[in-house]
């Protein structure tokens, strides 16, 4: 009779190489991403995917809940990526060591092939985060490159009305930083973590 796995620790990574990578590098108000890996067995996927719905909906309860992002596996990428959005780490965390989380981790250990994977990821570090291994550099660059080049050309013009009729004038200096800003938030929170979920097959297929 199959035994079921320990459930890790939830102040801590699920082993000791990651527990570097769950301590916050970010600022306490910066929004962050709650990314846990769960490689699942073959037989059980049903069940999880059952169960990341009922976690799903639990986790939207939680202050500071910004929405959740799940890459399922593909090619010969055989664990789930789980990523919920936080508006601060210490939201975050609010989750992590929660009484409802522990539970639904009890519950989930017997279907996984191993421990989960849990880490805190700024933003702009989850753009590639769910198969940075799997995802080639060139594919990383071109992607970037895909979204920033036609804001680039969008956003400066759109704004010029609104720079004119500021009371004060900006300079052309701080205009580019606003745009710039505008830009870097459109990427971050709005475009990046919809654009490479939707190229995900392509972005992390590995060759034959």
């Amino acid at each position: 009779m199959e035994q079921p796995m320990p459930t890790p620790p939830l102040t801590a990574t699920a082993s000791p190489e990651l527990a570097a990578a769950a301590t916050p590098q970010t600022p306490a108000r910066e929004q962050v991403f709650f990314v846990v890996r769960h490689k699942v067995k073959p037989r059980y996927v049903a069940d999880y995917e059952s169960w990341l719905r009922r976690i799903m909906k639990l986790s939207s309860d939680f202050t500071g809940h910004l929405g959740v992002q799940v890459v399922r596996p593909h090619g010969t990428h055989q664990a789930y990526t789980v990523a919920v959005r936080f508006a601060s780490h210490a939201d975050a965390q609010v989750w992590h060591d929660s009484d409802t989380r522990r539970r639904m981790i009890d519950e989930l250990t017997p279907m996984l092939a191993q421990s989960e994977a849990v880490e805190f990821v700024s933003g702009i570090d989850f753009w590639f985060t769910p198969a940075a291994a799997a995802a080639p550099r060139w594919k990383q660059w071109l992607v970037t490159t895909s979204v920033i080049w036609p804001l680039t050309l969008l956003v400066p013009p759109l704004l010029l009305p609104l720079f004119k009729l500021s009371p004060l004038p900006l300079g052309r200096v701080l205009e580019h930083g606003v745009a710039a800003g505008i830009i870097v938030a459109l990427v971050v929170f709005f475009i990046m973590p919809r654009y490479t979920r939707l190229l995900a097959p392509w972005l992390y297929r590995q060759p034959a």
